[in-house]
């Protein structure tokens, strides 16, 4: 079960914002990505493209962390342990439109043939002063 996200986790999650999202390479050495994010209020969701280190990564290793900082405020904070626990496809391509969206205000120039999927994340550890 995901630890609740708090009022504050949810509003800085919904904002405009990049996270830094650590994933496990095979030989257990962190990769770190930028990311956009987004949240359904439970889980944490990030978009990719079906075969991106970060996805392949989670695969194996679903353990991620998150690091999230307002840019109006680097001093308010977010910092997420958890899990991924589904890798959808179903959606994948509207929700990057949305992302897109949100971030730079037009839809997102898929490639040919990319397949977008979505990362859902379940937390379960928050901490930073963003609670």
């Amino acid at each position: 079960m995901p630890v609740p996200l708090s009022a504050g986790a949810r509003a800085l999650l919904e904002k405009p914002v990049f996270a830094h999202l650590a994933t496990l390479m095979r030989n257990g050495s962190p990769q770190v990505t930028p990311v956009w994010i987004d949240t359904d209020g439970t889980y944490i969701l990030v978009n990719t493209a079906l075969g991106r280190v970060k996805e392949r990564n989670v695969r194996r290793d679903p353990r991620i962390a998150l690091s999230v900082t307002d840019p109006q405020d680097p001093y308010r904070r977010l910092q997420i342990r958890g899990r991924v626990v589904e890798i959808r496809t179903e959606g994948a391509t509207e929700h990057i439109h949305k992302l897109s969206y949100k971030y730079r205000g037009q839809p997102y120039p898929l490639r040919p043939g990319e397949q977008r999927v979505i990362l859902v994340i379940a937390p379960e550890h928050i901490s930073g002063n963003a609670l």
